[in-house]
This record gives C-alpha cells, sequence and structure tokens, in this order.
C-alpha cells in the first residue's frame, strides 16, 4: 500500500471514531442524512429502519454510500469517503459484536434493554464498509433545503403569546 493510502484509512478510521455523527448518502437518494454510528472492527456500523429507530434510506446490501465526517469540535467537514454497504444477519456473531457497541451509544431507548430484541425483530444493522478511496473536499456552499417533517411550523407565533409569556413571569 502506499504512503497516501495508509494516510486517508487513518484520515477516514479516526474522524469516524471521534465523531458520533455522520452524514450518509445512499446510492440513488438526493441527499446525504445524519446519522447515528459507533466505529467498529475497520467500519461504521448503524442501525436502524425500525420503529423509533433513525430511517436508512437507499443503503441496501452490497450497494455504495459517500460517508462525510465532520469535525465533533469544530462541526466542519473533516473528510468524505466511499463506502460498500454489508447487512449483518441477526444473531450472528458478527451482529452481536456490532450490536454489543451499537447499544452502549443508543441515548433515549424507548426499551431499555429488551431493544436488542426489537433490533434483532424490526431493525436493520449495517456496516458501511470503507473501499479506500476518499473523495475531494466540495467547495463552495452545499445548503439544502430540509428534508420534510412533521415537526415543522408553519405558521407564525401568534401576536399575543409574548404578551402571555410575561404576564406569567410577573405574577411569579
Amino acid at each position: 500500500m502506499t504512503r497516501e493510502l495508509l494516510l486517508d484509512q487513518a484520515l477516514v478510521e479516526e474522524a469516524t471514531k471521534k465523531s458520533g455523527l455522520v452524514w450518509v448518502r445512499g446510492a440513488g437518494e438526493p441527499a446525504a442524512r445524519a446519522l447515528w454510528h459507533v466505529w467498529h472492527e475497520g467500519a461504521a456500523c448503524l442501525v436502524g429502519d425500525g420503529p423509533g429507530e433513525q430511517p436508512l434510506p437507499g443503503l441496501t446490501e452490497g450497494g455504495s454510500a459517500e460517508v462525510t465526517v465532520r469535525s465533533k469540535d469544530k462541526g466542519g467537514r473533516l473528510v468524505s469517503w466511499t463506502a460498500k454497504v454489508v447487512t449483518l444477519a441477526p444473531g450472528s456473531e458478527a451482529w452481536q459484536a456490532a450490536v454489543a457497541q451499537l447499544k452502549g451509544k443508543r441515548l433515549n431507548a424507548p426499551d431499555g434493554e429488551a431493544m436488542t430484541e426489537r433490533w434483532a425483530r424490526e431493525c436493520r444493522v449495517l456496516r458501511l464498509e470503507p473501499t479506500g478511496a476518499t473523495l475531494p473536499l466540495p467547495e463552495g456552499d452545499l445548503a439544502a433545503r430540509p428534508l420534510p417533517s412533521p415537526a415543522t411550523t408553519r405558521q407564525p407565533a401568534p401576536a399575543g403569546l409574548p404578551k402571555l409569556l410575561l404576564r406569567k413571569r410577573r405574577r411569579a
């Protein structure tokens, strides 16, 4: 392996390990999606596509994905890399090892310790394995409209709301 390839692999691994969030764009998807993950045995491991878990659109077995890693302290883009998508079979040794790491990072799970059984029944656990290719950092602004969500405010706040809030503070 060339020195440049080894440095790229080290950058991908260190940056992805330290960042709790990566931006992933699956094949055929128009935009990248922020996903939480863990770095385990040379790949980013994800869980999703089940009730209460993150969606994993465009990530299919044997497909490819583009992963962008941000800096944990500054939030800026550090590296973008291509990955091969591998689906782990529920109950397999690789699945159990990945899930052991993922369950420690899963925040606010509705079912606590029973989440691993739910993941086996209803979710997919994926490995995004680096292909060795890093992508050049883009130039210019990559801002995009947010994806549609039911958690948006479509109307301005009522005009009388500030008065109501101030009145409660005066009484207290």
